[in-house]
């Protein structure tokens, strides 16, 4: 665990004991529209939204982003925790992580995950809609305040208020935000910063469109998933708003 947390310096880990997250109040649930799971199974875990009052979260740092062991970040907000309760899981189908079924995509899931006991997408912005945050192979739960983390990719300048930009801007919080950082906020799955996605939406819109719609066929070795449904309006929309982090902007 890091992040904001009482009485622990910034920068400072502390670790707890699969053990011990299972002597917190349980919820159980059986899922059935979880990609990661082949068919439907039964989960059991800690309901991450009660997660920063029970591990002891400054105050106001009810944000939590769940940090994988690939460097992708899932960040759970205020308006997630409404929406989709979250759960933090330790059992599958009454299995502890080392006997988990393996995830659809063949590789083992723990030593955490995050699930749902259903989704449906809570908004559409455009082309995009509101996406499940289900990682595995989770290792590290950072406990934050949400204004801070998001002020690291605010939009910014002149054009920061338009409607295009605002557009871009939530979506990108919730996609891009994930594998790419700026300013130590994001996930660094990528090494492609902020500034480079802004760079290239600002001086390459055929490639950024192509990149983001069908990243495999540019890139073979790519891992970013393909968003092949954000229509013109979205794409625009998301360059719009990448364009305020660029100098010529």
């Amino acid at each position: 665990m890091g992040g904001d947390l009482a009485g622990v310096p910034k920068g400072e880990t502390r670790y707890i004991a699969y053990s011990d997250l299972l002597k917190l109040p349980q919820e159980s649930y059986t899922v059935s529209d979880d990609a990661n799971f082949v068919g439907t199974v039964k989960i059991s875990g800690v309901a991450l939204e009660k997660l920063p009052a029970l591990l002891g979260a400054s105050e106001g740092a009810s944000m939590v982003i769940a940090v994988c062991d690939d460097d992708y970040d899932a960040h759970y907000t205020a308006a997630y925790f409404k929406a989709h309760h979250p759960l933090l899981v330790l059992r599958v189908n009454g299995m502890p992580p080392a006997h988990w079924p393996l995830g659809a995509d063949g590789f083992a899931m723990g030593p955490y995950m995050v699930s749902h006991p259903r989704f449906v997408p809570a908004f559409h912005v455009l082309a995009h809609a509101d996406e499940a945050q289900v990682p595995w192979g989770v290792v590290r739960l950072e406990f934050r305040k949400e204004d801070e983390v998001y002020a690291a990719i605010a939009p910014h300048g002149v054009h920061e208020q338009d409607e295009a930009v605002q557009q871009g801007y939530r979506i990108a919080s919730q996609n891009c935000f994930r594998c790419h950082s700026n300013a130590a906020e994001g996930g660094t799955k990528s090494p492609k910063t902020w500034q480079t996605l802004a760079e290239k939406a600002a001086n390459d819109p055929h490639f950024f469109d192509a990149y983001v719609r069908a990243p495999k066929t540019l890139n073979p070795k790519s891992q970013m998933a393909a968003s092949p449904q954000y229509d013109e309006r979205t794409m625009a929309a998301l360059r719009a708003y990448f364009t305020t982090f660029t100098e010529t902007h």
